[in-house]
């Protein structure tokens, strides 16, 4: 029987803005039992939060803290990254951390930070999309170690291998994050390994979505990931086809003794 992993998602922000915090709490996390740690990927958020930690520079922080647990953004949007150096970024990461680290990747909002609007990045969903289909495509192939040629609508890459490669192969789990509702996400995740829902509230919707991505023929192994307010209980969604449940923290009220309650309540078994 596949085991269920379980997880905690933390947003970066303010006391946990601090790179040191967040990888004492993940080692605490650990020791308690669970098996992964992850962090949003922001560069602003909206009023009253204004200190927001680098996730990339935490991962670091938190993979050299840690020996066991996955770790990875939940989610970076790829559209605002340039593919080329989130490959070589990925790919350093994973050698630091043993071959831990799961790759969240989505379109991203600009409705809470409006960090799209205030930094000159690609505003428009459709278009965020095909860059983010791009992106994953030079991402995947520089992960292989081989010569990437791309020379895309967005992006191009002449000529460059990417090494070291990454410890995971054939390569590192990507999960692709999307609105409950919307299916396109779907699909696309169910061409890599994991989908992450956002606005998920019922285990109802869990099982519709699992339901919808069985259909598309995902691989063997394919990740179904549920983020849950703290204290619900994942049964019902474990139940409904989820393989991974994880705790997803307020963004305007956590605190590290929140956090540090929650590591030490354990993940139910």
């Amino acid at each position: 029987m596949r085991t269920v992993g379980s997880g905690l998602f933390l947003p970066p922000f303010e006391a946990l803005a601090d790179p040191v915090t967040v990888a004492r709490l993940s080692a605490e996390a650990e020791e308690a039992g669970w098996t992964g740690v992850f962090v949003w990927d922001h560069l602003r958020w909206c009023e009253p939060i204004s200190a927001i930690a680098d996730p990339w520079i935490t991962l670091a922080a938190m993979a050299t803290a840690t020996s066991r647990i996955r770790i990875g953004p939940m989610v970076t949007p790829l559209a605002r990254r340039r593919p080329a150096k989130v490959a070589k970024e990925t790919a350093t990461l994973d050698v630091l951390s043993g071959g831990r680290l799961t790759f969240g990747v989505g379109l991203g909002s600009d409705a809470y930070g409006v960090e799209y609007t205030k930094t000159g990045e690609e505003v428009d969903d459709r278009k965020r999309a095909a860059m983010l289909d791009e992106s994953l495509e030079v991402v995947t192939r520089a992960w292989t170690g081989e010569e990437v040629v791309h020379r895309g609508e967005h992006y191009t890459v002449d000529g460059v291998r990417f090494l070291p490669r990454p410890v995971q192969q054939p390569r590192i789990p990507i999960w692709v994050a999307g609105l409950i509702g919307n299916k396109r996400p779907r699909r696309r995740a169910a061409r890599f390994d994991g989908y992450f829902p956002v606005f998920l509230e019922t285990a109802d919707q869990a099982a519709e979505a699992v339901a919808d991505i069985n259909a598309l023929g995902p691989k063997d192994d394919f990740d179904f990931v549920v983020p849950l307010s703290p204290g619900t209980d994942p049964a019902p969604y474990i139940a409904a086809g989820a393989t991974w449940w994880m705790v997803e923290f307020p963004w305007a009220s956590t605190t590290v003794d929140l956090v540090r309650g929650v590591i030490r309540e354990g993940p139910l078994k």
